[in-house]
């Protein structure tokens, strides 16, 4: 086989290089960063491996592409519209800012400011698990006009994390009552709850709630508190040593389901 062409293309920020016929089709190419090249005929594999020689940078597996498993074939069957992987945490309130964003003249601080921030802060901390075999999605829309700001999938199971600005405040629990600094209580655990039950009722599977404060001065909870946890940003990343719940196939699995828009709009 001669005139083989080996072709760069960038896909979500990685790249591979592709081995073409002088006709374009593509028969095999290399995944730099899995190592490995894919051969779409063993037939082929000498005259791929001598095309490929200069690119090679170290050892490579050499085979034919991986089976897809399920969950990846529903990744791939997913219409870029109703997939919330790409959601930036406090993704609603960006684009809510964007549209109407708060006169010049304000006085006081737009208080969609603060809850982004909340948001960001625990949104990061979550993606920050990625690595480790979690998932996190963020401002997953539900019916109504609300949405969950952030779902945690992984090895300890499902989360249902509601974030709180607490910045150098004392916040006060005593269930379902929720007070922030001088602010009068409101029923916050109440909501916490219901999102992680809407969510478990979604995705056919246990959801537990979690409260994330931002940056809180202290934090009383005088009474234990019913199925929930309570956790402040800085403190998420424990949730990794978790463990024991879910195979990674499960994971992969729920996070396919929970990704896909559809899945919330019955809940």
């Amino acid at each position: 086989m001669s005139g083989l062409r080996v072709v760069p293309v960038w896909r979500h920020g990685q790249e591979r290089l592709y081995v073409c016929l002088t006709d374009g089709r593509n028969i095999a190419w290399y995944d730099r960063e899995a190592a490995r090249v894919n051969l779409l005929s063993e037939e082929s594999r000498e005259d791929v491996m001598e095309a490929l020689g200069p690119f090679l940078t170290g050892p490579v597996l050499v085979g034919p592409p991986p089976v897809p498993t399920p969950a990846e074939l529903a990744r791939l069957s997913l219409h870029p519209d109703d997939d919330l992987a790409p959601n930036r945490p406090g993704e609603a309130l960006l684009v809510d800012l964007d549209r109407d964003p708060a006169p010049p003249h304000r006085l006081r601080p737009d208080p969609r400011r603060r809850a982004l921030l909340a948001e960001q802060a625990v949104g990061e901390a979550l993606d920050r698990l990625d690595g480790v075999g979690w998932h996190a999605l963020h401002s997953v829309p539900l019916p109504g006009g609300d949405r969950i700001h952030h779902l945690l999938i992984g090895p300890g199971g499902l989360f249902a994390l509601h974030a709180l600005y607490a910045r150098k405040q004392r916040v006060l629990m005593a269930d379902p009552m929720v007070a922030l600094g001088r602010h009068e209580p409101r029923p916050l655990l109440r909501r916490v709850r219901a999102d992680a039950d809407r969510a478990s009722y979604a995705l056919t599977a246990e959801v537990r709630p979690v409260l994330a404060l931002a940056g809180p001065a202290t934090l009383s909870v005088p009474a234990p508190l019913r199925e929930i946890r309570v956790l402040q940003d800085t403190e998420l990343a424990g949730l990794a040593r978790l463990g024991g719940v879910l195979k990674p196939a499960d994971v992969e699995a729920l996070h396919a389901m929970a990704r896909d828009r559809n899945t919330w709009s019955r809940v």
